[in-house]
């Protein structure tokens, strides 16, 4: 089991930043891709960005593209989200997610991770 725990949510305005963090604990070793998910109210959950645990190598949803950057602290088996020019529209519940190994590293689908945390809240006021 892998257990993820996320902080660094809060209240910014738009145009402002925030960074995510996701700590990993437990079967470090059968991380292949940590992802962050998002979830509005209303709406279904949807996929913001990943990373390779080994390698590194990322993957972002076009919305966010150019504003958010992944990254990882492999000593420090944290996943970080930097989230620059935030938007109203950003506003959500952030998730992170990690998956066992795949045939791909372009996971995008909730389906495809295996182990969830609790989330943490991201509200950009206009």
């Amino acid at each position: 089991q892998v257990q993820l725990v996320e902080s660094g949510g809060g209240l910014v305005q738009a145009g402002g930043s925030l960074r995510l963090s996701c700590a990993a604990s437990g079967r470090i070793f059968s991380i292949y891709v940590m992802g962050w998910f998002r979830q509005a109210p209303g709406k279904e959950r949807e996929f913001v960005a990943s990373i390779r645990w080994a390698g590194g190598s990322t993957y972002y949803a076009d919305s966010v593209k150019g504003r958010f950057t992944i990254s990882r602290d492999n000593a420090k088996n944290t996943v970080y989200l930097e989230m620059n020019s935030l938007k109203p529209e950003d506003t959500a519940v952030y998730y992170c997610a990690a998956t066992q190994p795949r045939q791909t590293s372009r996971l995008i689908r909730s389906n495809d991770y295996d182990y969830w945390g609790q989330g943490t809240q991201v509200t950009v006021s206009s």
